[in-house]
């Protein structure tokens, strides 16, 4: 069982930046892929950055250029730095872990509670 916590949400304006962090319960060593999804109000959670600990990275299309997926081996992190964020960057965005990058951009195994992005005009 692998427990996720995620931080770093908050209220912010168009064009503005935020860095999302997420702790898992276990060493980030064992864990072989993450990713971060996003949930936005009546519609289903989308897939918006993967990343492997072989390096590998997904992003979805809207996220390419401005948000970038990476982890801290020492700090045991994994981040998602938001750059020049749009109303349509609001949502819940998740942390997920799974076994490989195939699982965590299709059928993550472990999700975290969320933290909320809110971007308005």
């Amino acid at each position: 069982q692998v427990q996720l916590q995620e931080s770093g949400g908050g209220s912010v304006q168009v064009g503005s930046s935020l860095r999302l962090s997420c702790a898992p319960s276990i060493d980030i060593f064992s864990i072989s892929a993450m990713a971060w999804y996003r949930q936005a109000p009546g519609k289903g959670r989308e897939l918006v950055a993967a990343l492997s600990n072989g390096e590998l990275t997904v992003y979805s299309d809207s996220a390419k250029g401005r948000f970038t997926i990476s982890r801290d081996d020492v700090k045991k992190l994994m981040y998602l730095q938001m750059d020049n964020l749009k109303p349509e960057d609001t949502g819940m965005y998740y942390c997920a872990s799974g076994p490989n990058l195939s699982r965590v951009t299709s059928s993550p195994s472990y999700w975290g509670q969320g933290t909320q992005v809110t971007v308005s005009p």
